[in-house]
């Protein structure tokens, strides 16, 4: 048993023996992770995004980014199992929804690549995740800084040894459950969940490792989308729109039957956002 409780999860005490001592097992998150590769249907995800997108002209446009990570927010929402990480060889139940992501600054190979970190309320609207998600990267380009930002640029002034030293510090705060919430609340590393749009910059294919420092327990990276051969349903070659998604996931805070589960949630909405979300908004007349 802990001696102190977190500020971002609670102690799990129902498990099964067995979850109760992978942790011990496998100490690390690179130890323990697994990776697993989806590939959506994206033809009807397009055809919803460009009508909502005509349905509100003067608003931020709806990328399949931003599905996505809507997606996602549902999925962790309705599979609290999914929705946890593991300290001190014990797993949390998280509290919140959180997903982070990473973006750059300007598309010059000097540019910053900055991370933002954002809640998702439970039922939250598609439109406002949009306007939400547009306006955090929005402050990127224009150069606004967060905390987690100006702690970056202050860490990189200190003495290599120091650092080492102030990061060994942490992790053992947080292993112990004695990091001050401040420092966890707006840091991009504790999340339910990280994803990536290389797609964006032209990278497909690419599984990213999970993060040993914090603690989130689920990463995704989302390709390039565009047309591809797979096997039709009669067996013979045919292309369809799609994109393809690479998940690492911890597999210490549940087993990979209810993550699949889980994830096939984030499939039902890629592939038919119409069937989850209605019909796009009508546009002005």
């Amino acid at each position: 048993m802990p001696l102190f409780g977190r500020s971002d999860g609670d102690l799990v005490r129902d498990l099964p023996p067995i979850r109760r001592i992978v942790p011990y097992l496998m100490r690390t998150r690179a130890g323990a992770v697994v990776f697993h590769d989806t590939t959506y249907e994206i033809a009807r995800a397009r055809a919803w995004l460009d009508a909502f997108n005509a349905g509100r002209p003067d608003r931020p446009k709806a990328t399949l980014f931003h599905l996505f990570i809507w997606a996602c927010a549902r999925a962790l929402h309705a599979r609290a199992g999914l929705n946890r990480f593991v300290s001190g060889s014990r797993i949390y139940q998280r509290r919140e929804v959180t997903i982070s992501f990473a973006a750059k600054r300007g598309f010059q190979d000097d540019e910053p690549i900055v991370t933002r970190k954002f809640a998702f309320e439970q039922g939250e609207g598609f439109a406002a995740t949009v306007d939400r998600l547009v306006g955090g990267i929005s402050g990127v380009r224009a150069g606004k800084e967060e905390r987690a930002d100006k702690e970056m640029k202050l860490a990189v002034h200190v003495p290599g040894f120091l650092l080492s030293f102030a990061l060994r510090l942490l992790v053992w705060l947080d292993q112990v459950n004695l990091l001050p919430a401040s420092m966890i609340r707006p840091d991009p590393l504790f999340a339910s969940l990280f994803v990536a749009n290389l797609g964006s910059l032209g990278l497909d294919r690419v599984t990213h490792h999970l993060y040993e420092y914090g603690n989130v327990s689920l990463f995704g990276a989302m390709g390039v989308s565009g047309p591809r051969v797979v096997v039709g349903e009669d067996g013979a070659p045919t292309v369809h729109d799609t994109v393809e998604v690479r998940w690492s996931f911890d597999e210490r805070i549940n087993d990979g039957f209810y993550c699949a589960s889980s994830l096939s949630l984030v499939k039902e909405v890629i592939e038919d956002p119409e069937g989850v979300l209605g019909p796009a908004p009508a546009g002005p007349a």
